[in-house]
């Protein structure tokens, strides 16, 4: 290229032939190919549209993913399938508990059911929790590109302590929350990887207050809706008991549905918060492939279904019949996919637990076993701090072990 023309400088194969193309056309007034000096002014208009459209696709050709950014990847995305197996296994009960204990359905067409269920919901209902849990809790935006594993190990430990919390209360039968073990293991393993200042405190807040008012909302609802149903049916024959088992398959596969809308979006939310601080997603926008991984997990831990709060559901917090189960499921399926529909990651086993509460209650107060009731809401309250600090402790073992992270 020579120097006498330094605008013309090209670094790209579509700017040297941009440039060659322009210079030719200065060097030579009566070029028999290009025509007339008079032309030369629109030939290079078009060079320079074409330099244009060159460097516009070679901004949107992205650079070659390193084998060590796939291998983080795939790390975080099986830690979050596995805690929707563990969501789906943990969260059975709040599907198909009820309709168990009544007898509508045998457990192994119940969960079925459910399974299939859990697999549409994401489907249907768009991705606004996943949106809210990947982008209104930690500031991404600030993540320094130095120090991507760092983030990605918080992510890791944030996974682990939540898939543990959802180990432990199932062993021991106690429907604690995985939302809040999900919430709580992401904010421990912030704070200790780069300290409060990366917690979008607001986002945090809409997502608490979510998670706290949701199974008010559950109690509030199944106390009206049994009272109405008893109201309206005050006068039915013992046959009623057997449209109410019917009614009971509708609202199981609506809170199946709402379940799966719901709970399988938060592992959505932090898988493409993963690929985004990571560079393999330019935005935040949920891939297909994600949203079926994560749907099919939870659907497979569904079917495998965890009896011990089964158990603990159907049974021990009052004892169902048919037309408490319709009222409960009703109500709760209203409160999650309402919930659902506008981004807030509410905790289905408390909305659930606190509608057959409202329903026992709507039926008799004395007939509600509270002590059962006390020991899950003490759960419901110690789950965000309890997995908060397993997270902690898993980033910082983490670390230990492996100190490029």
């Amino acid at each position: 290229m020579p120097t006498g023309h330094p605008r013309l400088r090209a670094e790209t194969p579509c700017q040297r032939l941009t440039c060659m193309g322009t210079l030719a056309c200065r060097q030579n007034d009566d070029n028999p190919i290009l025509g007339p000096p008079g032309n030369q002014a629109l030939f290079t208009n078009r060079c320079n549209r074409s330099l244009n459209l060159c460097n516009h696709f070679l901004k949107k050709r992205r650079a070659p993913i390193e084998g060590s950014t796939l291998l983080l990847a795939a790390i975080v995305v099986a830690l979050a399938l596995l805690f929707d197996f563990s969501n789906g296994f943990h969260d059975a009960a709040n599907v198909v508990a009820t309709i168990i204990t009544t007898g509508a359905l045998s457990p192994k067409k119940a969960l079925a059911m459910a399974a299939i269920c859990e697999f549409i919901g994401p489907f249907l209902f768009g991705t606004a929790v996943a949106q809210t849990i990947g982008k209104n809790i930690i500031d991404i935006s600030t993540v320094d590109p130095m120090f991507l594993s760092l983030s990605i190990c918080l992510i890791i430990a944030a996974l682990i302590g939540a898939i543990a919390w959802n180990l432990l209360t199932w062993f021991f039968g106690i429907p604690s929350s995985s939302s809040h073990a999900l919430v709580g293991g992401m904010v421990g393993a912030v704070l200790v990887a780069y300290g409060p200042d990366k917690i979008l405190w607001k986002g945090l807040l809409y997502v608490v207050a979510s998670l706290i008012f949701s199974p008010f909302l559950g109690l509030l609802f199944g106390f009206l809706f049994v009272k109405a149903t008893f109201r309206l049916a005050q006068n039915a024959t013992p046959k009623a008991k057997f449209f109410f088992n019917r009614m009971q398959i509708l609202s199981s596969i609506t809170l199946s549905l709402s379940h799966g809308a719901n709970d399988a979006q938060k592992s959505m939310g932090l898988i493409t918060m993963c690929l985004v601080i990571l560079g393999i997603s330019p935005t935040f926008k949920i891939p297909t492939w994600v949203i079926f991984g994560c749907a099919a997990s939870i659907a497979l831990g569904t079917a495998s279904g965890g009896w011990r709060i089964i158990k603990t559901l159907g049974f021990k917090i009052y004892r169902l019949r048919s037309v408490h189960a319709f009222c409960a499921q009703t109500s709760s399926a209203a409160v999650i996919l309402g919930a659902a529909l506008l981004g807030g990651p509410v905790s289905t086993t408390h909305v659930v637990s606190s509608s057959i509460m409202g329903v026992g209650a709507g039926s008799r107060i004395s007939a509600v076993r509270w002590g059962v009731a006390k020991n899950i809401v003490v759960a419901w309250f110690i789950t965000i701090p309890a997995a908060a600090i397993i997270a902690a402790v898993s980033f910082y073992l983490i670390r230990m072990i492996h100190p490029d992270f």
